[in-house]
């Protein structure tokens, strides 16, 4: 008998015929097969391994490189290992999203008016994906966009849990199965069903409402993980863009945002699940499932095409059907490989053109402004963007009943990198403060509220007895809050007091020089992820919204910046919050 089985590949066909590594011919069943599935995830716009705010390449403390021409190296020395077409290759979502690339084709000059092919779906589509699965990010830029990628896009595009509003049908392809041919043996079928975040409903809510829901993964898995096995498939994986600590970043109105792991757990007939979302890397995790006690694999591969999943499964002839025998995963490196020149003249144009859009001066500032220091101290840099947040604000409310009413601003530190040299000031030095696309709201809010709020936002810091040494390192961050989910207001002043528990932290809260009231009324400029839920903070959204105008917030502090011509603290710059230790300042 052969040590292997013969397996060809048409245009939907995939497969690797090996024993196991070191397996006795005489041990080894009948008819044994090893297949091989690569999966990425949360690429976020990273085309190349290209730093677009820092104008150079990409590069951080544990020298980590970025792009999809890195993963296409990768995966190419994989086929290349196993043998051409004996691999599958997936992607679980935010792709859309996150480098100034992304946005630039997004806003700049978008693919809904150009016609212009998506970097991302060029890429992709010059690589290979087999079937990609929609990310929350995915819907930033509204669905026309997205529609239009998915139609670029020659690999289909997942999300079996975003369905219409309308119908309850699904809105996207909910599943694909992928079929490998074994010479002279019963091909071997292997299912996947995508599923996305039910956080889009909170996040684009402006962007979905009313046009698609987001269902439970869970549930979702139940309903289809039969159809695809009854369809034939041997093998079943779910690319999920959800984390897997089973907890989620807004209240319990919403299906659980992280449940990758508890589809393994809860949904029978699951080989594998592929998931992303949460940025971390999971090389291999195993997961009981509750039902039938078998071993699920779990995988994430990172952010950014920093690393790449690679999962092996070995398939045996049992009783006339393919059985999956053994599983495991490990995620790749892809600071040890080149980008593929080929990736890499393919984005040329479209990169250039990206480079050029974010080393546009836009105004001089009179001094550098540094955000290092911003999650602890009240810093200028931060200020600029309550400043152009506020008076936006201020002017969409004139002519209102609620003109009258004070405006305050929240902003978050995005980015403890974020510069703006003295002097030339481009726009990659403004996207690199506000990485996000947001847009702004005014929404208004009582005195008692806002104390909530702040009080909500402070748990952000550990606790630290008064005289005890302050560790940069420990103060912030705790409970693993983000920096994101930090928020420092404007138009008030207070202090942080450290020393007290989570919850009774906010001490002298004053509007100019008076107490402010439990029943004082303001408006509060805030972004569009925290006025949505993001975050779980107190009020925000439910309160009343007296101002939406769809206005980006990073696009505001561009044109802000070009408008004035120089950007001067002395004009914006107010220490209005602080830390402080039973009254006594921090810093």
């Amino acid at each position: 008998m052969s040590s292997a089985i013969r397996l060809t590949a048409g245009a939907t066909t995939v497969a690797l015929g090996l024993l196991l590594p070191g397996a006795a011919a005489s041990a080894a069943p009948a008819k044994t097969v090893k297949i091989t599935v690569m999966a990425s995830s949360d690429i976020h716009g990273n085309a190349l391994n290209w730093d677009y705010y820092k104008n150079a390449e990409y590069d951080d403390s544990a020298h980590n490189d970025v792009g999809l021409a890195k993963i296409s190296t990768m995966v190419s020395q994989i086929r290349a290992d196993r043998g051409a077409g004996h691999t599958l290759l997936f992607d679980s979502g935010d792709t859309l999203q996150g480098t100034p690339l992304d946005y630039y084709y997004a806003k700049i000059e978008p693919i809904t008016s150009t016609g212009e092919t998506h970097p991302m779906a060029k890429a992709m589509n010059a690589i290979g994906y087999d079937a990609v699965t929609l990310g929350n990010h995915e819907f930033n830029y509204g669905l026309p966009l997205l529609g239009a990628w998915v139609k670029q896009m020659k690999a289909p595009v997942l999300g079996a849990n975003a369905v219409s509003a309308g119908t309850g049908l699904p809105a996207y392809q909910p599943f694909v199965i992928k079929t490998m041919n074994v010479k002279g043996e019963k091909p071997i079928k292997v299912g996947v069903l995508g599923l996305t975040n039910p956080g889009v409903a909170i996040w684009d809510k402006a962007n979905v409402d009313g046009k698609l829901k987001f269902l439970d993964l869970v549930a979702t898995a139940k309903k289809w993980v039969p159809v695809i096995r009854g369809l034939g498939a041997d093998v079943v994986l779910v690319t999920a863009h959800a984390g897997d600590n089973g907890l989620s970043s807004y209240g319990s109105d919403l299906p659980v945002e992280n449940a990758a792991a508890m589809v393994a757990e809860e949904v029978p007939g699951v080989d594998a699940v592929l998931f992303g979302h949460a940025h971390n890397d999971v090389p291999q995790r195993f997961v009981t499932n509750k039902a039938t006690g078998r071993q699920v694999l779990l995988t994430e591969p990172g952010r950014w095409g920093q690393r790449l999943s690679v999962v092996d499964f070995t398939l045996a002839k049992e009783r006339g059907k393919w059985t999956v025998t053994g599983k495991s995963s490990t995620t790749l490196n892809t600071n040890g490989v080149a980008e593929d020149p080929k990736i890499v003249a393919l984005m040329k144009k479209q990169h250039d053109k990206t480079v050029g859009y974010v080393n546009q001066v836009v105004a001089q500032s009179k001094e550098q402004l540094s955000a290092a220091e911003s999650p602890y101290k009240d810093t200028p840099i931060l200020d600029y963007i309550q400043k152009v947040q506020t008076e936006l604000v201020s002017k969409g409310v004139a002519g209102t009943a609620d003109a009258s009413l004070p405006v305050l601003s929240i902003a978050a530190p995005f980015s403890r990198t974020a510069v703006f040299p003295a002097g030339p000031v481009s726009v990659r030095d403004m996207a690199g403060l506000y990485v996000y696309d947001n847009t702004l709201l005014g929404i208004k809010m009582t005195g008692a509220q806002i104390k909530d709020f702040l009080e909500y936002s402070a748990k952000y810091f550990a606790q630290v007895a008064p005289g005890a040494p302050i560790d940069l390192a420990t103060l912030t961050n705790a409970g693993g809050t983000p920096d994101y989910n930090y928020d420092q207001l404007s138009g008030v002043t207070y202090d942080i007091d450290i020393a007290k528990p989570v919850g009774q932290r906010i001490a002298g809260l004053s509007y100019q020089g008076s107490p402010v009231a439990a029943d004082q009324q303001f408006i509060v400029a805030i972004n569009n992820y925290r006025q949505s839920g993001g975050g779980g903070f107190p009020h925000v959204s439910t309160a009343p919204v007296v101002y939406n105008a769809q206005v980006e917030i990073r696009q505001a502090l561009i044109e802000y910046a070009a408008g004035t011509g120089t950007i001067d603290p002395a004009t914006f710059a107010e220490a209005n919050w602080k830390l402080v230790r039973d009254g006594v300042p921090v810093f």
